[in-house]
């Protein structure tokens, strides 16, 4: 039986107590010194991982305060820069810098692999060109690129001349993708011909071409083909078009250049759900930390060189989770990436692709969001008869939260880990900081429906609504101290008061998150567990929770695939909080079903958390990164227009609106 690498977090106290003498009796006692010392904290990362600068940092935290913390002044660093250091150790041992595959790869049965030498030319080769485009510190480079190798090597080559990144991915409408991009005026664009998805081809030619024509700040154009599709399209004179193949492979090389610690690095989006998508700026050096915190202390995941790790993480590239799976590659672990669907790869409902991928790529980490397990565990899949999951040692879950019921699915399906169930890490964070507040560690009890800790360096705590502290009670998640990731500004916000008003208005000077949290404290650690967005509270009857507590119930029925709530209480009339669910094929909800509907939601919660309606419908609404619309659909059935309060453009799942639009419709006096 092959030994388990030691778990990073141990290596991290160890290292702690032979250089600084800092010896702790708990968890917990560790998390509470790198809240309290944030400046010693934040060092210790920046040292534990040897993160190179010409200039050492002679400071860590200027000001204490939230918005406008000043991280480490005067050093320098570039995130490509910290990602191509492990190129020549990780090649001399063999291990590739990207395992990837698509639909077709899949169905042949085959992975591909990209060097650490590919990866270091191909970025080099492509980050020369670039500056020979004129491109360089400040310019906005944008891509509308599905999952691959190819929008790995765009983004560090971009991040490797100073330029900022900022990615949709294909599958996204016009409208949502030039609401994100003509916020921030691009210089450049790198566009696929195509995506595949669910054994289907489609083509965004089309699409390109009316990017180009709406982003009049465009200059260049990179074609990345993936479906091989002629560029026919004729651009204006002011646009130049360039094939992704030639200014990759060029021989000059550009390294990666030495940048301020806060220097912008990439633009990433709110789910866009209402109005224009909030543009969120992220420097170089509060991503290199917080993403080598997360991934390697919290989520167990080292250098291949030293732990023969290899990272999968399934997303879109317009989700967060995406630059969380690039992320690896700053600790020198092979990272392994899907472009397709998880629950078709040629035409027909199939959850299988994901763990036929995870088996040929040797995965070590498993992570996708939790409605794909709990898809899995209603499909009744069964991963081990699919592939050779050996290597697999952890699980990842994120997007919402893990039903119980899931946790016991993955320890039941997957293999066990020198005879123990599989350790499940699961994270809840944000595409606003770009990490986690609440994460793992394999070296702390797991309980079914928990996560298992605050993570290292940030002050999470729970919030009454007069601002006081709750533990082992639901309350406001607030992160009282700040954390190098959180966000520069706003882009275009100028006097910085969408920023204030986005995160620091109901607590000044305090992160309020926006999920209902409940600490629960046990002897190594205080656990956590999210019930949902805060702004989609169920109230009933002075019984305020989270809806994840009513989904968690409902969807446990074999006969409900997915399910919906808003609470209209606080409108100041009459309580009205109607169920929504999606039935399984053939089912019917009749007076049966209702009533055993009802039976499991009193059984699970209390009477007075009973719907006064329940409703079958097509499909929930969901946002791109696969979240239940909630808010948006609170505000339709309070009379707002709906054009203003879903944009279709922004969802996985546009064509779910109508049927809400029309219930709305009908229900206005």
């Amino acid at each position: 039986m092959t030994a388990l690498p030691e778990p990073r977090i141990d290596v991290y106290q160890r290292w702690l107590a032979e250089h600084h003498g800092l010896h702790f009796a708990s968890y917990e006692d560790l998390w509470r010194w790198s809240v309290t010392d944030l400046e010693a904290f934040w060092r210790s990362i920046w040292d534990h991982f040897a993160i190179e600068s010409p200039v050492p940092p002679s400071a860590v935290l200027v000001e204490r305060r939230m918005p406008g913390s000043s991280w480490f002044p005067g050093v320098q660093l570039n995130y490509a820069r910290q990602v191509l250091r492990h190129a020549d150790a990780a090649q001399a041992a063999g291990h590739p810098a990207i395992v990837w595959a698509d639909e077709p790869l899949l169905r042949s049965g085959e992975v591909r692999e990209v060097s650490w030498r590919q990866l270091r030319d191909q970025v080099g080769a492509l980050a020369a060109s670039l500056k020979a485009l004129g491109i360089g510190r400040g310019d906005r480079v944008v891509a509308l690129l599905p999952n691959r190798p190819e929008t790995v090597v765009a983004f560090l080559a971009a991040a490797s001349v100073g330029a900022i990144w900022s990615v949709c991915s294909p599958d996204m409408g016009p409208v949502a993708v030039l609401d994100r991009f003509r916020q921030i005026e691009p210089r450049l664009l790198f566009a696929a011909d195509g995506y595949r998805f669910g054994g289907a081809e489609h083509d965004r030619r089309a699409l390109v071409a009316q990017l180009v024509e709406g982003l009049p700040s465009l200059a260049h154009v990179v074609d990345v083909p993936v479906l091989g599709l002629p560029v026919e399209a004729a651009e204006p004179s002011r646009v130049k078009r360039h094939r992704f193949e030639e200014l990759s492979s060029g021989h000059h090389r550009a390294e990666p250049e030495w940048l301020p610690f806060d220097h912008p690095l990439w633009i990433v989006y709110s789910s866009g759900t209402t109005g224009l998508p909030k543009p969120i700026v992220h420097g170089h050096g509060g991503i290199v930390l917080e993403a080598l915190k997360l991934t390697t202390l919290h989520n167990d995941i080292g250098a291949s060189v030293d732990t023969g790790d290899r990272f999968h993480w399934y997303s879109s590239t317009g989700w967060i989770m995406w630059n969380c799976q690039v992320g690896g590659l700053l600790g020198g672990t092979t990272v392994c990436l899907y472009d397709g669907s998880p629950a078709s790869c040629g035409g027909t409902a199939d959850w299988s692709p994901l763990w036929r991928f995870a088996s040929l790529a040797r995965c070590s980490f498993f992570g996708a969001g939790a409605a794909f397990y709990a898809s899995c565990l209603k499909a009744e899949v069964r991963p081990q008869q699919l592939g050779d999951l050996s290597a697999l040692r952890a699980v990842g879950s994120t997007g919402s939260p893990l039903a119980e019921e899931s946790y016991r699915w993955i320890w039941d399906r997957l293999p066990k880990v020198r005879g123990r169930d599989i350790w499940i890490a699961c994270i809840s964070g944000g595409t606003d900081f770009a990490g986690a507040f609440i994460a793992g560690s394999p070296t702390l009890p797991l309980v079914a429906g928990e996560m298992q800790c605050r993570c290292l360096g940030a002050a999470v705590e729970a919030w009454n609504e007069q601002g006081q502290p709750l533990m082992d009670e639901v309350g406001e998640l607030v992160c009282t101290a700040p954390m190098p990731s959180m966000p520069l500004y706003l882009w275009g916000d100028a006097s910085g008061e969408r920023l204030h008003d986005s995160y620091f208005d109901m607590y000044p000077g305090i992160w309020r998150h926006g999920d209902w949290v409940r600490l629960v404290p046990h002897e190594d650690a205080t656990a956590a567990i999210i019930y949902g967005r805060s702004d989609a509270t169920i109230n009933r009857h002075g019984v305020r929770m989270g809806t994840a507590e009513l989904y968690r119930a409902v969807e446990a029925l074999p006969e409900v695939l997915d399910s919906l709530v808003v609470d209209l209480e606080y409108l100041g009339r009459e309580s009205y909080m109607p169920l929504f669910v999606v039935l399984r094929e053939g089912v019917v909800l009749d007076e049966g079903l209702r009533q055993r509907l009802v039976a499991e939601i009193r059984r699970a919660l209390s009477p007075r958390h009973v719907p006064n309606e329940i409703l079958a419908v097509p499909a929930i609404p969901r946002t791109l990164s696969g979240k239940k619309m909630e808010l948006p659909v609170k505000k339709l059935l309070m009379g707002a227009d709906p054009a203003k309060v879903m944009n279709r453009d922004a969802m996985a799942n546009g064509e779910a609106v109508q049927w809400f639009v029309d219930f709305a419709a009908r229900r206005s006096p």
